[in-house]
C-alpha cells in the first residue's frame, strides 16, 4: 500500500481537484490522509464527502491551526499504515500514472526515494509548459547542492528506511530527504512530469529571504557542514533556486 499524506487548510477552491487526481490512479492501491489544519472555510465538508464515497480516503482534523504543514504531515505519518509514503499539498495535482510509474524504480536495493519531474500552473489551474526538470538520481552531496526533488512528486521505502518525521524548521521536507540520502540510499527521477505544482500568490515559502535563512539553518545548524562548505553549497543553491523561479 501506498500512504498519501495530505495537509490541508483553507482549500475550498482546490481540495476537490486534488483528490480527483489521486482517485484517477492506475495504481489503486493506496490510502489517502487528509489532515485539516484546522479549516475555516468548507474544505472539512468537501473532503468528508469524498470519505462517504471512498473508504481510502481518511480524514483528521487538528483541534487548532498549526500555520504550517510541519504537524499535519506528522500526523499524518503517524496514522500512515502503507509501506510507501507519498506526499500532496491540498492545491496540487498529479497525473494519472504518477503511482504506477514511481513503484517500479524501488526495484533497486539502494533507492529508497523515488520523484519525477513536474510542471509549474497558475492558482486559477491554467498549464503553459512551465516544466521543472530534475537530475536522473540523486545521492547526498547532489542534494547539498540544493533540493531537486519537489514534496508533491516524491515517494520513499519505509520499510528501507523507516517513517520520517519533519522538524518544524524551514525546508523541513527537504531536511528529511537529506537525513535519507545521508545513510547511503540514493534517490532516483522517473525522468517524466507526473505532478502538477500550482504557484500561489500567497504561499509558506513565498518570502524569498525566509527560504534563504532556512536554507543556510539546513547548512550549518542541522547538517553541520561547517561554513565554507556551507557557502560553497549555499552558492550552489541559489543558482538553482533563482533559475527554477524563473520558469
Amino acid at each position: 500500500m501506498i500512504s498519501i499524506i495530505t495537509p490541508c487548510y483553507n482549500s475550498v477552491d482546490f481540495i476537490s481537484q486534488t483528490i480527483d487526481s489521486v482517485i484517477a490512479q492506475t495504481y489503486t492501491d493506496w490510502e489517502m490522509i487528509i489532515v485539516d489544519d484546522n479549516s475555516k472555510d468548507d474544505s472539512p465538508e468537501i473532503i468528508q464527502e469524498y470519505c462517504r464515497k471512498d473508504p481510502r480516503i481518511k480524514y483528521i482534523r487538528t483541534e487548532r491551526p498549526s500555520g504550517s504543514p510541519t504537524l499535519p504531515r506528522n500526523i499524518g505519518l503517524k496514522h500512515a499504515r502503507g509501506r510507501f509514503i507519498a506526499f500532496l499539498d491540498s492545491d496540487d495535482m498529479w497525473l494519472p500514472t504518477k503511482l504506477e510509474e514511481q513503484l517500479k524504480l524501488f526495484r533497486e536495493n539502494k533507492v529508497a526515494i523515488v520523484y519525477s519531474n513536474y510542471e509549474k500552473i497558475s492558482e486559477e489551474g491554467k498549464r503553459g509548459n512551465r516544466i521543472i526538470k530534475a537530475p536522473a538520481k540523486a545521492d547526498y552531496k547532489t542534494l547539498l547542492k540544493g533540493n531537486v526533488m519537489g514534496c508533491l512528486t516524491v515517494m520513499y521505502d519505509s520499510e528501507k528506511v523507516g517513517k520520517r518525521f519533519f522538524d518544524s524548521i524551514g525546508h523541513e521536507d527537504y531536511a528529511v530527504w537529506l537525513s535519507i540520502l545521508k545513510e547511503g540510499y540514493t534517490a532516483k527521477n522517473t525522468n517524466t512530469v507526473t505532478a502538477l505544482y500550482r504557484v500561489r500568490r500567497q504561499s509558506v515559502s513565498s518570502n524569498k529571504w525566509d527560504v534563504l535563512s532556512w536554507q543556510w539553518n539546513i547548512y550549518v545548524k542541522v547538517e553541520k557542514t561547517g561554513i565554507p562548505k556551507a557557502i560553497y553549497y549555499f552558492i550552489n543553491y541559489a543558482v538553482r533556486a533563482f533559475l527554477k523561479r524563473i520558469k
